[in-house]
């Protein structure tokens, strides 16, 4: 029934998005929610083929999106697919990785990559794609996908939270900086189901998996993780002239976490 309703509004036809880390995931979510809009979408991933895959899959529905391969912490491939694109009216900054440990057992060099892929890449993208979002004639439109980890304490997240923190402040930011040529906000899911969280818990808890699933649970008073699909709706409401009033805004999508 959600989807049926949002057929009907939130449209995006004839908009040209790029969503980064757009193979799997929330972004995989986001490129099938922009597409349903009505948008063509760019699907920007290190991971080639999987983007193709995608965009493979989705032309077989008669939905437009393009793959291209994306490096966001290369200045050279941005360069490449900021040329490639052509023209731009919605971009979601997506791509990013995580990091487990406190400050006393985070090393430099797992600080500065952690550094480079979250919040680095961002201004890289973002600055190299600027041009075509001031450039579009519905008003560009940024939605960066931040977390709650950059607006409260999370134990054993310190590089995380730090650069989630950053991406928020980038966010208000340019909001302020561009108030009547973009608009840019973010969202901050609290767990989500997603290839992400299965990879923390192979690596870290192996042994006691579905205990551990049960407790991320159970810190979001909700008592379910997220999906993909709740961060990708937001995404599509953000992008659309239905929120035309909405700027420098952090929309938390976390099943009441940080209200408790």
């Amino acid at each position: 029934m959600l989807q049926e309703a949002m057929d009907k509004v939130f449209r995006l036809d004839g908009y040209t998005a790029l969503v980064t880390g757009g193979a799997s995931g929330i972004g995989e979510a986001t490129v099938k929610e922009l597409t349903r809009a009505g948008a063509t979408v760019w699907i920007a991933d290190i991971q080639e083929q999987a983007a193709r895959s995608l965009a493979t899959q989705l032309a077989e529905q008669n939905l437009c999106a393009h793959a291209i391969r994306m490096d966001v912490t290369d200045v050279e491939s941005i360069r490449a697919a900021a040329e490639a694109v052509g023209s731009l009216d919605v971009l979601v900054n997506n791509a990013g990785i995580g990091h487990v440990g406190s400050i006393a057992t985070t090393e430099a060099d797992d600080f500065d990559h952690l550094m480079n892929v979250n919040v680095r890449s961002v201004y890289l993208v973002t600055r190299a794609l600027l041009p075509l979002l001031l450039a579009s004639p519905r008003k560009g439109c940024i939605v960066n996908i931040g977390s709650v980890a950059g607006m409260i304490g999370i134990r054993q997240r310190f590089a995380y939270c730090t650069s989630k923190g950053a991406v928020l402040a980038m966010t208000r930011q340019l909001a302020v900086e561009y108030p009547r040529e973009l608009r840019v906000n973010a969202i901050c899911p609290g767990t989500v189901e997603t290839p992400f969280v299965e990879g923390y818990l192979d690596k870290y808890h192996a042994h006691e998996k579905e205990k551990i699933r049960e407790e991320l649970r159970a810190r979001q008073p909700i008592g379910r993780l997220g999906t993909p699909q709740d961060v990708a709706a937001m995404v599509r409401y953000l992008a659309s002239p239905e929120a035309s009033f909405i700027t420098g805004s952090l929309m938390t999508i976390d099943g009441g976490w940080t209200a408790a």
